[in-house]
């Protein structure tokens, strides 16, 4: 088990002076090192992966350093273009330092959606020409030397490089405690969710995004007895929850379609908000429960308590903008307006930070969700 201080330790002395990422549940001991040690000019928690490297580029051609890159295994998909159409040896020749938890592995149990990127991640980095060393906890030695060559390794290809961190190789790190933590919001996620799939009734039908929204949503149907036919719930793909309810709602413009979703997947791929609004998806309902923090990966904070996403939509165009809502009250009174508001509609609820401990996780294979729901719909609209 390895000491946060001593890897980052090593690394700074190899010339690393600059991270950026996006957090993970396998490095959430790491990423809460890096907030409570590193300063707000030297790492930022990016909006997603992509813009994560992007800042790593403008980092090494201000300073002509190696920066540092982390992310979790399923965020590679949003680095290949700029890992080969500007970080790469044969374009800008970009050394970059990463960091990469590996959810999935092979022989290590864990949830369906990261099984095949777990399995293909050696592949992938391959193709993608990255050169990279595995890491475990069995020896800090072992891991210290690795935290070097990683470095040295990008210097010396002038490209990426990366080190494929394995389940639990970091220590506790001290964590800094945030202004948002547990019921410093009157409102949890879960009263949240069961309010508002409430007031928009059984027909609705509702995606959820990835991690405690689905999870909270799933929970909510089981313990009601409620029917969960018309619940897609989106296990992975974080940050494409809203475009697949855009999807659905343009393809079926007279059903009603709800989008629970978080702020941390709202900000990795907002430009989604100006695809909702410039489209006639008259039935849709994109809600965004924000509570600031990247909760199910350790609780590091997003933009969500800094940047308002309400005067986002509203700047967008969606056709009912409500205010936010922060209170059981509030968000009464926003859903009697959404109920017979024309949409595209935006809601966002402020909610607090944690869950129950016994939350369980949905049951069954996605593609039997997926097969569910589908036959939901067919069923509403032959």
């Amino acid at each position: 088990v390895i000491d946060p201080e001593r890897f980052f330790g090593r690394m700074m002395r190899a010339g690393v002076r600059f991270a950026a990422g996006v957090p993970d549940s396998l490095l959430a001991e790491a990423c809460s090192y890096l907030l409570e040690a590193w300063p707000p000019d030297r790492h930022v928690i990016a909006a997603n992966e992509g813009t994560a490297l992007a800042l790593a580029v403008g980092h090494h051609l201000g300073t002509d350093r190696v920066p540092l890159v982390y992310l979790q295994n399923s965020g590679i998909g949003n680095l290949v273009n700029p890992l080969l159409s500007l970080a790469h040896p044969e374009v800008y020749a970009v050394p970059i330092a990463m960091l990469i938890g590996w959810r999935g592995e092979p022989g290590v149990a864990d949830e369906p959606q990261h099984l095949a990127q777990g399995r293909l991640t050696p592949a992938l980095l391959d193709v993608l020409e990255v050169p990279f060393r595995i890491v475990d906890g069995a020896s800090e030695a072992v891991a210290l030397d690795a935290a070097t060559w990683v470095v040295e390794a990008a210097r010396r290809r002038s490209g990426p490089a990366a080190l494929v961190i394995r389940r639990g190789v970091f220590r506790a790190a001290v964590r800094t405690p945030a202004a948002w933590q547990e019921g410093t919001q009157p409102l949890t996620r879960e009263g949240a969710i069961e309010r508002i799939v409430a007031a928009l009734g059984p027909d609705a039908y509702v995606v959820a995004t990835t991690g405690k929204p689905a999870r909270e949503l799933h929970d909510i149907r089981l313990r009601s007895d409620q029917s969960a036919e018309r619940d897609f719930l989106t296990v992975g793909s974080m940050g494409h929850a809203s475009q697949i309810a855009l999807g659905i709602a343009l393809a079926r413009p007279k059903a009603r379609v709800l989008c629970l979703d978080g702020d941390g997947a709202a900000f990795m791929h907002l430009g989604g908000f100006a695809s909702i609004a410039t489209t006639p998806a008259d039935g849709l309902v994109h809600v965004v429960l924000n509570n600031g923090a990247h909760e199910s990966v350790g609780g590091q904070p997003t933009a969500g308590r800094e940047v308002s996403l309400t005067e986002v939509a509203r700047a967008c165009g969606y056709a009912t903008v409500v205010p936010v809502a922060c209170d059981m009250a509030s968000l009464d009174d926003a859903l009697r307006t959404i109920r017979c508001a024309p949409g595209p509609a935006f809601l966002e609820v402020q909610v607090a930070l944690g869950s129950r401990p016994d939350l369980g996780r949905p049951r069954g294979a996605p593609v039997d969700n997926k097969y569910r729901f589908m036959r939901s719909l067919v069923v509403e609209d032959p």
